[in-house]
């Protein structure tokens, strides 16, 4: 079987992974600006980096994941100017900067509870690292990688350049090209060059989140934070950095001058970005109305959204696509999802039930039926070796969901598989859904009441009651169930 290999965002290219420290990983994830509802973009990168965290605990790595929540020092624009997009937020509404906090935070943590996501090892905050992140401050100022101007402390590009740095190596961003887009007139900026980024902001009167510093009240810089919290938990140089495609540039190129500037090393040896998603071909912006949020999707309450989906359909339709494509949603796609979720959360289901019971005939062993299953195991483990893809991974479990349901219905016998290839099927399909995937079967509050009616469908049918039956039927259509009678082995299933 191939070895794990990860598209490295930094060389471009798939590399080999091999942990600084096996098999410990560390791993940090840009986590959100808790200011407002978390949107799909950010659902993405969080489910993006909850399967490799998963995939990585299941083949043994022990992993600790940290994800920051940032509440503070994010501006609007992303840049170095404007209002901190908290405290922003705090005035419109008239409360406390950390009622924003703790309200959005809740939010997120609803959200990615409903996605079945797993929490972080550490879950650090800005506001919690301000000794750390002031220091760090200290410490670029006293290697003259950084200046003060005016209260505020900017890194310098120019000079953590001449020594050695490379700034828009991530990107592949060039430093001439990006002066001659951000050159600024002369006596309008506290910077000695428009590329220099605040790593603290000397705080405005108006400005509701401040602190002490040497160099008076204010606040760190965005970017800043993360450098500071994951260096402390991971130590000043770790495996896997990863985020949306949108922090590229330039949130992520300052954490590794940062990071290098701090500690003289690369802080991070696999940069992982997933990509942006569209609605039906366009890119998703409130400007054009086309961004929706979880809850909308599901509860069908967006004006483009014909119907509800659910959280795991949802995860679904996302795991269908390699996370560095584009994704775009449309409801013949998500409806799509929905039916193939439908029959893997059935199967899942029924498997369980599954046992190897020999039935006292003679029944010969299928090579053939062995090797398409072992195939569809290995290939599985292969298709998430090579930069994680999902899609062709969820493809081999929809193989093994054959044999699942030929079981299911008789059609093929456990000792026609022998007992070991029986329980490597049972086994991996419930381990790729449930540990890799992070697909579980999403129960329906009303069980207890169809599982009843199933018994009274089953005592209809032998009275031959056939109005009564079709009633039935009707209810179970009605939550998107259909009764399966096969040699009056009654169940119920998702609707094909």
């Amino acid at each position: 079987m191939q070895p794990l290999t990860l598209y490295n965002t930094l060389s471009r290219k798939k590399e080999l992974f091999e942990p600084l420290n096996p098999p410990y990983v560390g791993m940090y994830v840009c986590g959100p600006t808790v200011y407002n509802y978390v949107h799909l973009g950010n659902v993405r990168t969080f489910l993006t980096f909850d399967t490799l965290y998963r995939y990585l605990t299941f083949i043994g790595y022990k992993v600790r994941y940290v994800r920051n929540l940032t509440d503070v020092g994010h501006l609007v624009g992303d840049g170095d100017d404007g209002e901190d997009k908290i405290g922003r937020m705090a005035k419109l509404e008239k409360v406390e900067p950390m009622e924003i906090v703790q309200r959005f935070t809740n939010d997120f943590h609803t959200v990615m509870a409903q996605f079945n996501t797993f929490p972080p090892s550490i879950e650090p905050t800005a506001t919690g690292h301000m000794v750390e992140q002031i220091e760090a401050v200290q410490s670029l100022l006293s290697k003259e990688l950084a200046y003060e101007s005016n209260g505020s402390v900017y890194f310098d590009i120019e000079t953590y350049n001449k020594r050695g740095g490379n700034y828009g190596k991530l990107s592949g961003r060039i430093l001439d090209d990006l002066l001659n887009e951000t050159r600024e007139l002369d006596g309008q900026s506290e910077k000695r060059s428009p590329l220099d980024f605040a790593i603290w902001k000397r705080a405005a009167p108006e400005h509701l989140m401040r602190w002490n510093s040497p160099w008076g009240e204010g606040f760190p810089g965005w970017h800043l934070e993360c450098t500071c919290m994951s260096t402390k938990y991971l130590g000043k140089q770790f495996d896997i950095h990863g985020g949306g495609m949108d922090l590229k540039f330039p949130h992520h190129e300052c954490e590794i001058a940062q990071g290098d500037g701090l500690s003289g090393v690369d802080p991070v040896r696999y940069w992982m970005h997933s990509n942006m998603l569209t609605v039906n071909g366009q890119k998703m912006s409130k400007s054009l109305g086309n961004s929706f949020l979880p809850a909308e999707l599901f509860a069908g309450s967006h004006q483009l959204l014909e119907q509800a989906y659910s959280p795991m359909t949802v995860r679904f339709f996302m795991l269908q696509s390699h996370y560095r494509s584009t994704l775009d949603f449309s409801n013949d796609a998500l409806k799509a999802a929905q039916k193939g979720y439908r029959r893997l959360a059935n199967g899942l289901r029924i498997v369980k039930t599954l046992t190897y019971d020999a039935s006292g005939e003679s029944v010969s062993v299928s090579e053939e039926k062995q090797q398409e299953i072992r195939q569809a195991v290995q290939q599985f483990y292969e298709a998430m070796n090579d930069d994680l893809n999902t899609a062709v991974g969820i493809a081999q479990l929809f193989t093994l969901l054959k044999y699942v349901n030929m079981l299911y219905l008789k059609q093929l016998q456990p000792e026609a598989l022998g007992e070991d290839v029986f329980n490597l099927l049972k086994e991996s399909f419930v381990s790729f859904m449930n540990d890799v995937l992070g697909l579980k079967e999403e129960g329906t509050s009303n069980q207890p009441v169809l599982e009843g009616l199933l018994t009274l469908y089953r005592e209809y049918k032998e009275q031959r009651l056939y109005d009564k039956v079709d009633q039935i039927r009707s209810y179970f259509k009605a939550q998107g169930l259909a009764i399966k009678d096969m040699k009056h082995q009654i169940d119920w299933a998702y609707e094909e």
